[in-house]
């Protein structure tokens, strides 16, 4: 707790000092003199005396000048502000994604796992993001609007399951529609995260020129190549993913390739992600001050309240 005005605190002794300064008081003379056991019958109504309660007036102004100086205590709100980026996640669900050569808690897991547990985790993370899911084989299709739920995405990564949208690799068709969804957007911050594990075999157009149009519409693309295997170091393996493609589709939409081939690198991923598309969950909290001056004003009145109470009004006649 604290002041806002600490200063005001200096008018504490200043009924001492004009008491101390001004001239006494002089109490007009009554111009009837009376018997005394008539006096009080003779008594004009009026308001009483401070000076006979001299304690509850010194507490009330100095809870008064308590609530001049502005008493507040911090406080932080746990309501986190929109960071005003959408974000769109482009996943690949063709059939490559079956194969198990990804090792999760110890245990051999199919591509698609892998992912699904880093992207969910990638998805909680991003509170004040929107996000949107765009999943993708021979077909793409949205399979979560933008919005901040995040629940009701991570459900729909749950849910995502191959062979729904085809079993091909339509990389262009995947990233074509993740840049509609974000091309109405007036975000200041728009970014597709398309991750894939093959070659583009079904889209309809090339890769790069949906990479190219997502830079004219000022979107920012990260891709991530999957898979143990890719066509610059091995090019007759089956499977393998299209690296230099990705790689291109980045670098044309001002985004980072990542080449994942295990799951630490899955991680290693997700944490390099964050940091380029930092979450605001990890901005300091917002910290304000609540004002508590109306507590020793409310007091304050209470007491003057009381110092001003005659009872004599109500009964007439003197205890």
């Amino acid at each position: 707790m604290s002041l806002a005005l600490p200063w005001l605190l200096v008018l504490l002794p200043l009924p001492l000092l004009l008491r101390r300064l001004l001239p006494p008081l002089v109490q007009p003379r009554r111009a009837l003199r009376v018997p005394a056991h008539l006096a009080p019958a003779g008594e004009a109504a009026g308001l009483p005396d401070l000076r006979d309660t001299p304690w509850l007036a010194a507490l009330a102004w100095v809870l008064l000048v308590l609530a001049l100086a502005g008493p507040r205590v911090e406080r932080q709100a746990d309501v986190i502000p929109a960071s005003g980026r959408d974000i769109v996640l482009a996943l690949d669900l063709s059939g490559s994604m079956e194969q198990q050569d990804f090792i999760l808690d110890g245990q051999p897991v199919s591509r698609l796992d892998a992912v699904k547990q880093t992207a969910r985790a990638f998805v909680a993370g991003r509170t004040g993001d929107r996000i949107g899911l765009v999943i993708f084989g021979g077909r793409a299709y949205v399979a979560a609007p933008l919005t901040y739920d995040m629940g009701a995405v991570v459900q729909a990564i749950d849910e995502a399951q191959i062979g729904i949208s085809g079993r091909g690799t339509a990389i262009a068709d995947g990233l074509g529609l993740a840049i509609r969804r974000l091309d109405g957007s007036e975000a200041p911050s728009r970014v597709v995260v398309l991750l894939s594990d093959g070659v583009d075999t079904s889209g309809s157009v090339p890769a790069i020129e949906a990479a190219r149009l997502a830079a004219a519409h000022g979107l920012r693309v990260h891709t991530i190549a999957l898979g143990p295997e890719d066509l610059e170091s091995r090019p007759a393996a089956r499977d393998a993913v299209d690296v230099a493609t990705l790689r291109a589709v980045a670098e044309m939409a001002g985004g980072a390739l990542f080449r994942v081939r295990s799951t630490p690198d899955l991680q290693a991923m997700a944490e390099a992600l964050d940091r380029l598309e930092p979450s605001p969950g990890e901005r300091p909290p917002l910290r304000y001050w609540q004002a508590l001056w109306i507590w020793p004003a409310a007091l304050a009145a209470l007491l003057m309240a009381v110092a001003l109470l005659d009872p004599r009004r109500l009964t007439g006649r003197r205890a």
